[in-house]
């Protein structure tokens, strides 16, 4: 697979990635090419069927008939699995810097509970951790316009951050009032036996959860809580207006196109195709393999 040379003046192209462990990253990092597409997907496929084999072997009837075809079927996945991290750490320039990143936790978590269970059986049902490393599903299927309008809503959320604190905060001092007030009104004798579990009961009235567990008896009580009813209509409609003004906002941006272009260095993805070096460290990019390669 061509890469750019190795230049002392270029950042990064000092540990470039070259021969079997640049197609190995290709196809493991890369969901651009054809083989990054197919291993994405026979990941997927594994995992989703490593799940079910859990879920299944809980259920007591299919335990006691096949639970010797479920430890083996388990065996085999975990297996699998391990290949593939070490097949991770080996391509990539700084393996710490996988291990210790969000998917590298995720997929060491995914192994760990299967060896952990010849020495505690407990451990065993923390292997569910596994369907977090379908996240990478909106890299197989390359949802470009899902990824960018995900993209878009982030962008709001971050710009909308702190009117969402000043409301939530607004939201904070509502239901402590409302919930001090109900504790007067209404008392111990009534369930409302603390300033804590009266504000309990403010938040789950005023988000329309309205649990039942806490209600009000004296007349009082129902009037304040049919205003926390209305209130809690009123309030949740803020948030809502407020992350749609900014994504308004944002609709005349040009739009980009994401790849799975992932840095070797720092792996960041979502390069543009044309990047040279990586928009987070700076390091030096291979050029990018379009789909077909």
């Amino acid at each position: 697979m061509p890469h750019a040379p190795s230049s002392p003046d270029t950042p990064g192209t000092d540990t470039a990635l070259q021969g079997w462990r640049l197609r190995l990253y290709t196809i493991i990092f890369e969901a651009d090419t054809r083989a990054g597409r197919w291993f994405d997907v026979a990941l997927i496929v594994l995992i989703l069927a490593s799940v079910a084999v859990v879920v299944a072997d809980s259920v007591p009837a299919l335990q006691a008939r096949w639970h010797q075809v479920f430890w083996a079927a388990e065996w085999v996945f975990t297996l699998l699995f391990t290949i593939e991290y070490v097949a991770r750490l080996l391509c990539v320039r700084q393996p710490l810097r996988y291990a210790t990143s969000f998917f590298g936790i995720v997929d060491l978590l995914a192994l760990l509970p299967t060896y952990l269970a010849l020495l505690l059986p407990e451990a065993h049902v923390l292997i569910d951790v596994r369907v977090l490393r379908l996240l990478r599903i909106f890299r197989v299927f390359k949802l470009t316009a899902y990824m960018t309008e995900y993209s878009s809503l982030g962008q709001a959320l971050r710009a909308s951050r702190r009117k969402i604190t000043v409301f939530l905060t607004a939201v904070l001092m509502i239901v402590l009032v409302m919930g001090t007030l109900m504790y007067v009104v209404e008392g111990p004798s009534n369930g409302f036996e603390s300033i804590p579990t009266a504000v309990y009961w403010a938040i789950t009235t005023m988000t329309t959860v309205g649990f039942g567990d806490i209600t009000p008896k004296t007349d009082m009580g129902r009037f304040i809580a049919s205003v926390m009813m209305l209130l809690g209509w009123g309030t949740l409609a803020v948030p809502t207006g407020i992350v749609t003004a900014e994504m308004a906002s944002q609709r005349g941006a040009p739009p980009q196109v994401p790849t799975t272009r992932t840095c070797p260095e720092c792996l960041t993805e979502g390069h543009l195709p044309e990047a040279r070096y990586c928009l987070h460290c700076g390091a030096h990019l291979s050029p990018w393999q379009r789909e077909g390669a």
